[in-house]
Order: C-alpha cells, then structure tokens, then sequence
C-alpha cells in the first residue's frame, strides 16, 4: 500500500522533495498558503514585463543543482545572464564584483518556472489556499487541519518547509505529548532572518550599464541590492528599464509598514542617486513585495531536525541548509525527499 505523505508549503525545497519522491511509491499533496509555487523565487506579470521581485536567480553553486535546472529538466526558455553583479560601498561607490564567469539561472517566464517545472514532473497533488495550523500526531502518523479546522487528513510522514519562524508556529500549535516538539520548536524559533522590501521600478527607457546587477557589500546602505529586468531575455520589452531594487534590511524594518507609495518613491531617489541619473527618481509604474522572512542568517542543528524524522516529521528549506539561497534550498528538498523514500 503507498504511503501519503504531505508537503507544507511549495517552495523550492517542498517542489525538491516532491520532485526526489516522484519515483517512490507514495501520495504526495503539497499544500501552499498562497495561490502560486516556488516561494520567495517568485515572479509577476504586468504591462508586457515580467520580474522576479524576489530571489532573482539559481546560483551555479551547487553541481547537482545545476545539472537538474541544464539537464534533468525542461530547459526551454532557460535564461543565463550574461552581465556580472558588480558591487557598491556605503558610499554609493561602484566597482567591479568577481562573478563575471557565473552562471545565474532563471526562465524567459520567470525563475518561478523552477518549482512548476519540478511539479510538472511528478504527480503530486497541490493544494493552493491552503494554510496549516495543526499538525496532530496520531497513530504512527501525522493528520492535518487548516486554519478552518478542516480535516486535511492523515498522512504517514509530513515535511514542514515554510520559514523558520512559521514552521516554529506550526510546532508550537501541535498536539504533539513529546519532548522533542518543545526542543524542536525552541531550536527553530531562534534562527535569525533578515526582512527585505522590493520595489520594482519601470522606466520607459532603456538603461545604458555594463552590469546585470549591484550588491552593497558593508551593509550600510539604504538599498542592500539592484537589478536590471531588461538583462533576462524575455522579461522586458527593447527600449525599456526595469529594476529590482532590494533595500537594506535595517532599512526595510523601519519603513515596513509605510504605503508603497512611499517606499517607491524613497527607493527611486536612492537608486537615482547610487546609479547617477536623476530620470530614474521619476519611474513611471512601480510595484512592491514585503517579505517579512527573506533570508535566513543561521541553520537549525542537524540532530535534532534527525531526531524528528524518527517520527515522520521532515523540515527542509535554506534555513535548514544553512545557506540562504534558492540552490541550498531545492538542493535541501532534495536531499530530505531522498531521506523519507529511505525511512519508508
């Protein structure tokens, strides 16, 4: 009799594990809070453009990542940027970075293409919409209920892969009569994140740079990260700009909650003054994305994440890794998905 295993949330690392138990003979529902795949590696649509506001790309970091996104999947309309990633001080001044050679991966559709793609080669169910809230551990097994106190049902192994701090709520809220929940939750719980608001700024003109995109690298500039669209074929209609500018998280932490009006227009006349062209203070649509839990700054210890999984509990995602990055992540789903077809 297959097993039923459950997937919360459909991130890189939840479409790497589905992906990796594609094979085994399981059920596999992944279920998502929101109504799309591949977390903070996110893309959206409007006026002929497409953006990813989020994580921008796949770094070739990592070999078996990298042979799965130029070989084992789909490769139509893979994207490799060909501009460097230059850096800037807190000064805002500019100068060349050392990945000129790396590959960075993304879709002509948008770096969101990664998780449907890794679904696209499974059968697993998901479920978008949904969000957990009880994790109830019952008869060798695991049964879930959303928000609703529907029964999602009952599931032989679950693996939690939403950002740390969720995944600690998730623990805190399960009726779960063990010591290792109380240990597991407190180990989760401190991992430290840092908080980024996007702001996406089109132009109606094309941008003349030799880079792809710019780092601050002493972490004492309003804006942490800007990129140009225009750089990903597909992304940006020809004789138009669009930039992503990350601002720093100190930054984003005091201005969180101000109206994205505010946000643009502070992030444009930052961004205008770090590039040296006063027409990039005056953007002629923009957008916004907060992310509360962008980038986790530590990993959970292993053993205990071990420990769970002698109770079909799971956790998998960069912060589990201990690298925040999109290749740690899917190279994390991956490794764990392997790990339960192993424990079955």
């Amino acid at each position: 009799m297959a097993d039923d295993i459950a997937i919360v949330g459909a991130g890189a690392a939840g479409a790497g594990a589905a992906y990796a138990l594609a094979d085994a003979d399981a059920s596999v529902t992944v279920f998502e809070k929101s109504g799309g795949v591949c977390g903070r590696a996110a893309t959206r649509r409007r006026e002929g453009c497409r953006y990813d506001h989020g994580a921008n790309y796949v770094k070739a970091d990592d070999e078996r990542v990298t042979e799965l996104v130029t070989d084992g999947l789909d490769t139509e309309g893979l994207v490799d940027i060909a501009e460097p990633v230059w850096v800037f001080d807190a000064d805002g001044e500019i100068s060349e970075g050392r990945d000129a050679d790396d590959h960075k991966w993304t879709y002509e559709t948008g770096i969101t293409q990664l998780a449907k793609r890794l679904f696209g080669a499974t059968d697993a169910s998901v479920e978008n919409g949904v969000r957990i809230s009880e994790p109830v551990r019952e008869n060798d097994g695991w049964r879930l209920y959303d928000t609703d106190h529907e029964d999602l049902g009952h599931f032989d192994a679950v693996l939690l892969t939403p950002p740390a701090p969720q995944t600690a709520d998730l623990l805190g809220s399960a009726n779960w009569e063990h010591r290792l929940c109380r240990e597991l939750r407190e180990a989760v719980a401190v991992i430290p994140y840092r908080t980024i608001v996007s702001a996406v700024l089109h132009y109606p003109f094309e941008l003349d740079q030799p880079y792809y995109a710019l780092v601050n690298t002493d972490d004492d500039h309003d804006v942490g990260w800007v990129s140009r669209e225009e750089c990903k074929d597909g992304h940006v209609p020809d004789g138009e700009s669009l930039l992503i500018a990350q601002m720093s998280p100190d930054w984003s932490v005091d201005h969180y909650d101000d109206a994205d009006g505010a946000i643009t227009a502070t992030a444009a006349e930052r961004v205008a003054e770090l590039l040296d062209d006063e027409r990039l203070a005056d953007p002629d649509w923009t957008d916004t994305q907060h992310w509360r839990y962008a980038l986790a700054d530590d990993g959970v210890d292993a053993g205990t994440v071990d420990r769970a999984a002698e109770h079909g509990l799971y956790l998998a995602g960069d912060w589990v890794a201990g690298e925040a990055r999109v290749h740690a992540a899917l190279r994390n789903g991956l490794e764990t998905g392997e790990r339960i077809t192993d424990r079955r």
